[in-house]
């Protein structure tokens, strides 16, 4: 059930539910872990988690009312991954989904910054998002050669680090009763 989480496209007549860990954090900020409200009434019955905040919205049967989980908490903990995976979502995170040779947003891909016909490897260390075009015309050459070098260079992130990015990028569905466990845009008691 804890992978059954939707990306950050919600919209808010699906009464999506918050998922967060034992200790009360989320699953991961980006994308936010979610789950329907089926894939969370269920979790309800099977005894995994405990419904934290409610919607006003109530499902029904014939013998059986229930409030909508806005928010849930999972009854077992789970370990943070201490490494995030390597996939391409996660490198235009790191990346802030910005063109690392023009700091174009749209028509992204990734580039390896040096290629693999020249030994490239597809790693953290090698691979930055780049816009369509900029690929295109770095091609197979080694960005001295092309005279395109990296904004930063490329890095293996911590969670930490995607964690601090997907902060900038939040998805376009918050519900208000899921604001006081995601730690956006708050400020801090002196």
């Amino acid at each position: 059930m804890g992978s059954k989480c939707l990306t950050a496209t919600v919209s808010q007549g699906a009464w999506p539910a918050l998922v967060l860990n034992a200790d009360f954090r989320p699953l991961s900020y980006y994308p936010l872990s979610v789950w329907s409200w089926q894939d969370a009434i269920k979790a309800v019955f099977l005894d995994r988690v405990n419904i934290v905040e409610y919607y006003e919205r109530q499902v029904s049967s014939a013998n059986f009312q229930m409030r909508l989980p806005s928010v849930v908490s999972l009854k077992t903990f789970i370990r943070p991954s201490r490494q995030p995976a390597f996939t391409r979502f996660n490198v235009f995170l790191r990346d802030r989904f910005t063109c690392q040779y023009c700091d174009a947003r749209e028509d992204l891909t990734f580039d390896h910054v040096i290629p693999r016909s020249r030994g490239g490897q597809t790693t953290w260390e090698n691979v930055v998002a780049a816009c369509s075009p900029c690929n295109l015309r770095k091609g197979g050459m080694m960005p001295v050669d092309a005279h395109m070098l990296p904004r930063q260079r490329p890095f293996q992130p911590t969670v930490f680090d995607l964690h601090q990015n997907g902060r900038h990028f939040p998805p376009n569905y918050l519900h208000d009763s899921w604001v006081d466990y995601l730690y956006w845009d708050t400020e801090l008691d002196p």
